[in-house]
């Protein structure tokens, strides 16, 4: 079920409705039978697989709270290896798989790839693993490390892993932000509804509008990469930057929007990440969520920068690799991640302050931040590493930069840039603006008009849901 369809808006109205209809002590009954509707949706097998998953870690948890010393630890290790071999069973296992066979093939052995691809039977990737095997995760940790006790709930801790908003694609959430929520009698609030209706409706003019009307360049250029001019691959760089963008935050904007209707308050992933001065800054306004959870899970027990500038180093690049891995099962991402990884060192090297660009204008080194960024979005976007390599081969070439030729026309393209430029002045200017009380429904109602009117409808889904 996409938000981004008409069996959303109905499922929203309906869930919502019902909850506030709903006795206070029913209410998680009623969002966890939604919560599994709603994934069940997508692909009905896979609401099991997340099933065993939650059935582990909510054991996991209370075994770790009810257990000392060493065996706390050997409980949490086997916690975080299920979450992660599940994970790489469903996500790497053919890529493993095959970069296994490509290195035995060098020393002459064979390998018999195909007999152990024949053990994956050729299963779908769960869609959202890796955000709610991350959540998972997540709750262990933080018990273990006492910050959260174990829930007894089994109701409760499932609507934690399976709660419909930010399931299949974030933000990825602590429980210290959301289980004691769960447990919270809210009564209706007027303020809470309108937050909420206007954060869905301003993701969903990112994802439609802009997003989706983007992607109508994007797409066929980034498939046919070597049919393209230097002067159009720019154009599609650029704007897969924003496209991106657009689509992920639009699709954060909808779940914190759907989940504050009802009172619940999820963590913000985006701020403005454009204007960012530096690679850094840049990081600390994207995918805040997936950016902290390896802060605190992986970089700081890894030594963070406590260990000197090479070990420092070292933990960086570790952490953007397995970032980019995390993405996808692709070289493509392994190689993006350690760009921005690589990009990160050599700001600290180089750099004193917090910015990568001197004492530049702000304004210019926002701009020269987006550049990098777009550079390191072509690996994430092409379909695969020979064509990153092509697209930013031709960018580099002066004599193959000519006018861009793009599949839609002058007049569509020029209304693109008015959207890109409302876009970033809208988040200059007004960033958490939210309609007052009285001009509320009349601007709801013009931004559903415009949505209807100006949006790319069809079956896009999400760029995130990959992943």
């Amino acid at each position: 079920m996409l938000f981004n369809s008409l069996h959303f808006i109905v499922f929203f109205l309906f869930v919502t409705t019902t909850y506030y209809t709903l006795p206070g002590r029913w209410r998680w009954f009623s969002l966890l039978t939604a919560s599994a509707y709603f994934y069940a949706s997508f692909i009905p097998a896979y609401l099991l697989l997340l099933g065993i998953i939650i059935v582990f870690d909510y054991l996991a948890g209370i075994g770790i709270e009810r257990s000392s010393g060493n065996s706390r630890r050997i409980m949490l290790t086997l916690s975080i290896l299920f979450n992660v071999g599940f994970l790489c069973f469903f996500k790497y296992f053919d890529f493993l798989n095959n970069n296994i066979s490509w290195l035995m093939s060098i020393v002459g052995v064979d390998y018999g790839a195909d007999t152990v691809s024949g053990l994956y039977f050729g299963l779908a990737l769960p869609i959202g693993l890796s955000f709610h095997t991350f959540q998972s995760m997540s709750y262990t940790i933080e018990v273990y490390r006492g910050n959260q006790r174990a829930e007894r709930h089994f109701g409760i801790y499932a609507l934690y892993v399976l709660f419909y908003p930010q399931l299949v694609a974030g933000p990825i959430e602590r429980p210290q932000n959301v289980l004691w929520q769960f447990r919270q009698q809210t009564d209706f609030d007027w303020d809470n509804l309108r937050m909420g209706l206007w954060w869905m409706m301003w993701g969903m003019f990112k994802k439609v509008v802009i997003a989706d009307r983007l992607a109508l360049v994007t797409d066929p250029i980034f498939a046919n990469p070597e049919t393209q001019n230097a002067g159009s691959l720019a154009i599609a760089a650029a704007f897969y930057s924003i496209q991106i963008y657009c689509d992920f935050s639009g699709y954060s904007d909808i779940a914190l929007g759907a989940a504050r209707t009802m009172g619940f308050r999820l963590m913000v992933n985006f701020r403005s990440p454009y204007f960012a001065r530096s690679i850094a800054e840049f990081w600390q306004r994207w995918h805040i969520s997936l950016s902290t959870w390896f802060r605190d899970y992986v970089y700081i027990p890894m030594g963070g920068n406590r260990h000197g500038r090479l070990r420092t180093f070292m933990n960086l690049l570790v952490v953007f690799l397995l970032s980019g891995l995390w993405h996808g099962a692709d070289w493509k991402f392994v190689i993006w991640g350690a760009i921005h990884g690589c990009l990160l060192i050599f700001s600290r090297l180089v750099y004193s302050d917090r910015h990568d660009f001197g004492r530049w204008p702000a304004w210019l080194q926002a701009v020269l931040t987006f550049l990098v960024v777009t550079l390191a979005w072509v690996f994430f976007r092409a379909r695969n590493v020979s064509d990153a390599f092509l697209i930013l081969g031709r960018l580099a070439k002066p004599s193959l930069w000519s006018l861009p030729n793009l599949p839609i026309s002058s007049g569509e393209t020029c209304f693109c840039l008015l959207l890109i430029m409302f876009l970033f002045l809208k988040e200059y200017l007004l960033p958490d603006y939210v309609p007052a009380r009285r001009s509320f429904w009349p601007s709801l109602g013009v931004a559903t008009l415009l949505c209807y009117l100006w949006g790319v409808f069809g079956s896009n889904q999400f760029i995130y849901f990959q992943f």
